[in-house]
């Protein structure tokens, strides 16, 4: 463990900890903004793993999941409004 995987982990905890509100709230953020997120933090975790930053590895996997649940409950959100719209 290097200090660079401390620093990097810690950055994303407290980007884990700021996406808490969206996740248990009502607004979500734009889909294609949650799943390109989810990808690019995807992407290093990948990366962080070919280094052997193990804590930021696992962070990024978790911010990364993160995204992907509020991509999943957008999408979720914009289905129910075309269902409801379609019984107008």
């Amino acid at each position: 463990m290097t200090w660079q995987d401390i620093i990097i982990a810690a950055g994303q905890w407290v980007f884990l900890l700021a996406l808490l509100p969206s996740i248990l709230g009502k607004d979500k953020p734009a889909l294609t903004t949650s799943i390109a997120t989810s990808v690019v933090l995807a992407v290093l975790a990948f990366t962080y793993a070919t280094l052997s930053l193990w804590i930021s590895t696992i962070s990024a996997t978790l911010v990364s999941s993160a995204w992907l649940t509020l991509a999943v409950q957008k999408q979720r959100i914009n289905m129910h409004k075309k269902k409801s719209a379609g019984d107008d």
